[in-house]
């Protein structure tokens, strides 16, 4: 039905309306957002764009990316997703939200061009960015890719560079079980005789393959680009250039110096269209914040929001978490997807969490408090375990046994951060 034969007038009447027009909430292929491009003329937009996907750390370099470029003076656009709290995060341009009535405005060009092609919620959602940066006149786009990459729907055009940040096991009922099989998927954003850029110190060898096989400019990691650190700042390298004396970025976490070696990477090997200076990028390393990533919320005691996920965010979070000196106890404050592997989840963490503050997380994909409990248990954890109905209760339940020594880390999933800074916003 269209949407014109209906009584939608606020956004989130639209995006109440995007959910029902797909039988499947994610379907990958890339036919329908090209034949809806093809209906707008955005097949190949007038604006560059550098697509970053991987299994963490998306986010922190899409952030980095268009803080340097933002400095340097140029019009960025930057779509991501999940959104913690509000739709509008998604796409963003110089660092501003996209507004209601400017996507509602997107949403109705979408519709008007799609006929009958059944779009996804995140296919909508991506077509609206790439209008909302045609109609703003951006310079480049910044794209984090949804799931996989291959067929994302941000895939769906031609990227000037592309970045894979790491490759490891999640979402595997869509893109495998094995850390190639997945590569597989990361490595399809690649394009011939363009960039393509690996920051995973450890990458499966189907990168490289693919970039072979399409004909694509691989730089990876401690082949073609090196970092060196120092105690206060560090050096990027890629063959004779080099950028020193380099501030570390305000974002925490060890492996945020991987995101950013992959950002000036793929920032030189666009320098004659887009050059930025050893002053831009300074001030977008100290500059890009992202919340949810190792976040730091001011007070004692020490709270901590993060949105990881899967095993491999979950091991960098325990070394942060270890990294960071406190006098006290830890209590997590969890909530996360039934299809996500739990039990890989919580077993790092383990080494840290004195106590476990289990919620049910009220989505249709949520995992009960109870299925992250018995996963705990097969984690082999006996500290302390207590089960909420909601995040809500869980965090406020930590808040009341914690003392100012000690420190409370909320992680699992976008949605139990989201609905920390919900809460918190409201106070």
């Amino acid at each position: 039905m269209a949407v014109n034969s209906l009584k939608i007038r606020t956004l989130s009447d639209w995006l109440a309306w995007i959910e029902t027009l797909h039988p499947r909430s994610i379907e990958l292929g890339l036919d329908r957002v090209h034949a809806v491009l093809d209906k707008m003329g955005l097949r190949r937009p007038a604006f560059a764009a550098i697509t970053i996907t991987g299994t963490n750390g998306k986010g922190s370099t899409a952030a980095m990316c268009a803080a340097i470029l933002q400095h340097a003076g140029y019009k960025v656009g930057v779509y991501t997703s999940p959104h913690l709290i509000d739709y509008n995060e998604r796409i963003r341009i110089n660092g501003e939200n996209a507004d209601d009535a400017e996507l509602c405005a997107a949403f109705a060009r979408i519709d008007a061009a799609r006929g009958a092609v059944p779009l996804t919620y995140f296919e909508f959602g991506t077509l609206a960015a790439f209008d909302l940066f045609r109609a703003a006149n951006v310079d480049i786009a910044v794209l984090e890719v949804g799931m996989g990459g291959r067929l994302d729907a941000v895939n769906a055009i031609d990227s000037a560079a592309a970045i894979v940040t790491t490759v490891d096991i999640d979402h595997t009922a869509w893109l495998g079980h094995t850390r190639e099989a997945i590569g597989y998927e990361k490595a399809g954003i690649f394009r011939r005789d363009r960039p393509a850029i690996c920051s995973d110190p450890n990458p499966p060898a189907i990168i490289a393959d693919e970039a072979q096989r399409i004909g694509a400019k691989l730089l990876q990691l401690n082949r073609d680009f090196h970092i060196e650190r120092r105690p206060s700042e560090w050096t990027w390298r890629c063959g004779e250039r080099i950028r020193a004396g380099l501030p570390y970025p305000v974002l925490r976490g060890d492996y945020q110096l991987f995101n950013a070696a992959a950002v000036l990477t793929a920032l030189d090997s666009l320098t004659e269209r887009f050059p930025v200076t050893q002053a831009d990028v300074r001030a977008g390393l100290l500059a890009a914040n992202i919340p949810g990533r190792f976040q730091v919320l001011p007070g004692q005691p020490t709270r901590v929001l993060d949105v990881a996920h899967n095993a491999q965010a979950a091991r960098s979070l325990t070394a942060t978490l270890q990294q960071q000196r406190i006098a006290g106890r830890t209590h997590a404050v969890i909530g996360m997807l039934k299809d996500k592997d739990i039990q890989s989840v919580v077993a790092p963490l383990a080494q840290v969490v004195d106590r476990w503050y289990v919620a049910t997380l009220n989505t249709p994909r949520g995992a009960s408090a109870a299925q992250v409990i018995e996963a705990l248990t097969a984690a082999g954890v006996q500290t302390a375990i207590r089960g909420f109905d909601d995040v809500p209760q869980a965090y406020a339940a930590a808040v009341q046994d914690a003392t100012e020594a000690d420190r409370i880390v909320v992680f699992g999933s976008f949605y139990t951060v989201g609905d920390i800074l919900a809460t918190l916003r409201k106070v």
